[in-house]
């Protein structure tokens, strides 16, 4: 696609990247076949290829960011399905981010957006303020029906339907020793994991203990960023990326990390872009660059190291849900699926597993009419494989999924630490099955 930026322009170094990226598409319309928001709307500008047009013309004319403009890049999900389909290797994410950050610079939203947005970026992110605002959203969960009549409060009536019913125990973390350990791993803390559903880390732990491997959680470290940065607020978003480049360098002066493991898969792909969302910081780029090099998924991680031998369990059919964090921002695909085969289950595979479940971050919350339709179709798929249990590997995913089936959702690792000796994930505590375990 031709451009004309200015050199002006271009000496902003996110212009220059902007540019590059829609210099490189070719308006093949790839992209429109897995765009989930094309393929339930059919508006050409929610699809990729449409926003980019938008982004162009708002970025290269320097134009103030319209309602219409501002709408269709809010209904992108940065599922990144694009990014995956393109022929061209067109930088989407970044290109899209760049637009989010110049919308949140330049537009003067509806007072209900902006109040919405802020309560989320102001609780989300942080583990303690998040657990009494999710306590606070089951006890107010009859209220939903009501504020779904205004527009203006949808939002919270998206946000009061997701609340758990119930919250685990925030027990006090404890980390296993390892005798002869085979190198110290960290493992990211986050902000909602903790809180939604604390099991997986302490399956994640137990599992890399049992695999000979230190599990370390930094001191300082917290929130990876994205919330914050998939709505435009650049500069909070690089605030919690510098705390958490500190807290995992301390860890690596300490006694040296063989990587830094993550099981919620939308930090994954955000930790592993520091090095570019850091990029110009003179005191940071080459620190954030070595965290990005050393951030794995856990599933990326485990299928690369010797594993304890399992039980196997091949009785219990486990639906494989492909978080778009994962198998797009990523490139994590087969990694998650060949782990479970290996420890024994039957792994099953839904159609349609390019397509967002709609939980992406906030938007389940900030467009719950379109995130609704996606978890719906998701589910639907999912049901007709008639599974014992959906795997994922993201908390958003899970956690939407699980608003819309009975069928229970645990992380993929949970199961892996089960089948080797672990406890049963308490989501399966009324499974019927033949194995011992």
């Amino acid at each position: 696609m031709r451009t004309e930026f200015t050199a002006e322009q271009l000496a902003d170094p996110a212009m220059a990247t902007s540019q590059g990226a829609i210099r490189k598409c070719v308006h093949c319309g790839f992209c429109t076949a897995t765009c989930p928001t094309y393929v339930l709307l059919g508006d050409e500008l929610d699809s990729p290829r449409g926003r980019i047009y938008l982004i162009k013309d708002m970025l290269e004319n320097a134009r103030q960011p319209t309602p219409q403009v501002v709408k269709h890049i809010d209904r992108c999900l940065s599922c990144l399905a694009c990014v995956t389909t393109c022929p061209s290797d067109v930088d989407y994410m970044h290109l899209v981010d760049h637009a989010r950050a110049y919308i949140q610079e330049r537009y003067e939203r509806p007072w209900h957006e902006r109040f919405a947005r802020s309560v989320l970026a102001s609780v989300l992110p942080h583990q303690n303020r998040f657990r009494m605002a999710a306590g606070l959203g089951n006890l107010f969960r009859p209220l939903a029906p009501l504020l779904d009549k205004a527009r203006w409060s949808r939002p919270f009536a998206a946000m009061l339907r997701l609340a758990p019913r119930g919250l685990p125990s925030a027990a006090p973390e404890t980390t296993p020793e390892v005798a002869q350990s085979k190198g110290r791993v960290a493992i990211l803390q986050g902000c909602a994991e903790p809180v939604l559903r604390p099991e997986t880390r302490a399956a994640t732990m137990r599992f890399l203990a049992r695999a000979g491997y230190q599990p370390v959680l930094a001191s300082g470290e917290g929130c990876c960023g994205a919330l914050v940065h998939h709505m435009g607020r650049e500069d909070a978003a690089r605030e919690a990326a510098r705390r958490n480049v500190d807290a995992w360098h301390a860890e690596i002066a300490e006694g040296g990390l063989e990587a830094i493991l993550i099981t919620a898969s939308g930090c994954g792909t955000m930790v592993k872009d520091y090095g570019f969302l850091l990029r110009d910081d003179a005191e940071y780029a080459e620190k954030a660059a070595q965290v990005s090099a050393l951030a794995r998924d856990v599933s990326e991680f485990l299928a690369d190291i010797e594993l304890p031998d399992a039980v196997p369990m091949p009785e219990i059919k486990v639906a494989y849900h492909a978080a778009c964090s994962l198998q797009h921002g990523q490139k994590v695909t087969r990694e998650p699926v060949r782990l479970l085969e290996e420890a024994g289950f039957t792994v099953l595979t839904p159609a349609e597993g390019h397509l967002c479940c709609g939980s992406a971050g906030t938007y389940n919350i900030l467009q719950p009419e379109i995130a609704t339709t996606l978890r719906d179709r998701k589910v639907a798929n999912i049901a007709r494989l008639q599974p014992d249990v959906i795997a994922a590997g993201n908390v958003g995913c899970a956690t939407q999924i699980a608003s819309g089936t009975a069928i229970p959702v645990v992380h993929t690792v949970e199961l892996l630490d089960w089948a080797t000796g672990g406890p049963r994930p308490a989501a399966l505590a009324n499974l019927e099955c033949d194995s011992t375990i």
